[in-house]
């Protein structure tokens, strides 16, 4: 089985480490386009665009990845409490269409409600997933080539319909992420891939089980993915340290700050990733490899696999055997390290091809061909 391996585009600035630091990069397009090239030459095979007050637009930044990429596909965050279905539609036709049938979509029903609050959505959890349900089976229906006519108790549409049809068939693939029932029941009713974050493998069985089993009653079956970090080093010291290393910048004070605003937040998976680690930092291995320290700053995706290549790639299989045949993963920082993991991990998964050279002797020097010359025939260099 050939997996799934996706790269995360980090919209709201890049980082050495986490805290306060001299390592802090701007979420220029540049760099964008910079990290989006990477990752399709060395094998990805897609991209998340995050969405949020302090991320870069994700559509505006699909669309510029469009034209400097061939290959790889763009998963784009769906706002479904902003703006309206038909709208959104025309703009996932139009954007698959400009990209020859790769584009994505996230759907993101929830969020920070603070977040949600400046931008005038003011629904409490439950409500957000009841209007994601309307929204997301008039934009299905869109997409379908059908014209809707729908009433319901957040969304009213007469005559919906969208002259422009999407490459892909009925529609560009949904992706999701949710942890409440609500969220759970919204998966098995529209989306193709259902992802979570990454927890402790039992954790994450008990999700997939829930899934499946609620999208039975639709007659439905989703495929299932992880969102993880990664920090892989040639040894398991090596990882280690440097997972150290990213935290060494961070100081109580901070984490405390940190995760009492998380606390406010209504997510059932942010407070999922804040009882992994209960902003402790001392234990932060909640499973074996399994690291809670980005989540002591980072909301979201708060957990890293930390290893050699060997263990990582170990540990991406425990998933696998759960049903799992995609990851999303990301690395601090994210350009650098897209090689790293490529080099280091690829050649060990399923459907992956290398990305280096090997028995060759490389220098970068104009000579290096004279030098593996020698080293096949025994001769000396004149």
């Amino acid at each position: 089985m050939s997996l799934d391996i996706f790269w995360f585009l980090p919209t709201s600035g890049d980082t050495r480490y986490l805290g306060k630091s001299s390592s802090g990069r701007p979420a220029t397009n540049e760099y964008m386009r910079q990290i989006a090239v990477a990752a399709e030459n060395l094998g990805y095979d897609g991209l998340l665009i995050p969405t949020g007050s302090s991320c870069l637009d994700p559509w505006v930044t699909a669309a510029s990845l469009v034209p400097v990429t061939q290959r790889i596909k763009l998963l784009v965050a769906l706002r479904t409490s902003l703006g309206g279905p038909t709208a959104s539609a025309r703009q996932a036709a139009t954007l698959d269409q400009a990209s020859n049938g790769r584009l994505l979509l996230n759907v993101v029903p929830g969020g920070d409600p603070v977040e949600l609050a400046a931008d005038g959505v003011y629904l409490a959890h439950d409500e957000r997933y009841e209007a994601a349900d309307e929204y997301l089976t008039v934009w299905r229906g869109i997409l379908r080539g059908e014209t809707v006519d729908f009433a319901g108790k957040h969304v009213k549409v007469e005559g919906a319909q969208s002259f422009f049809p999407p490459v892909q068939k009925p529609h560009p693939p949904l992706f999701f992420g949710g942890s409440s029932p609500a969220a759970h029941e919204l998966a098995a009713k529209h989306v193709d891939a259902y992802l979570t974050w990454g927890e402790p493998p039992a954790a994450v069985a008990e999700k997939i089980a829930d899934v499946r089993e609620r999208a039975k009653k639709y007659g439905r079956t989703v495929r299932f993915g992880v969102r993880l970090h990664v920090i892989v080093r040639e040894t398991n010291e090596e990882a280690w340290a440097a997972a150290e290393r990213l935290i060494s910048h961070l100081d109580d004070e901070t984490i405390a700050k940190t995760q009492a605003n998380y606390a406010k937040m209504d997510s059932v998976g942010q407070r999922r990733m804040a009882e992994l680690h209960g902003g402790n930092r001392d234990k932060l291995e909640i499973s074996p490899n399994l690291w809670a320290g980005v989540g002591l700053v980072r909301g979201g995706a708060g957990t890293a696999l930390v290893g050699d290549p060997q263990t990582v790639a170990a540990r991406l299989k425990e998933y696998v055997d759960l049903g799992v045949d995609r990851f999303v993963l990301s690395g601090y920082p994210h350009l650098e390290e897209a090689y790293r993991f490529a080099e280091l991990v690829f050649p060990l998964l399923p459907g992956k091809k290398p990305v280096t050279l090997s028995d060759q002797v490389i220098t970068g020097s104009p000579f290096d061909g004279r030098a593996d010359q020698q080293k096949k025939t025994g001769g000396a260099a004149a």
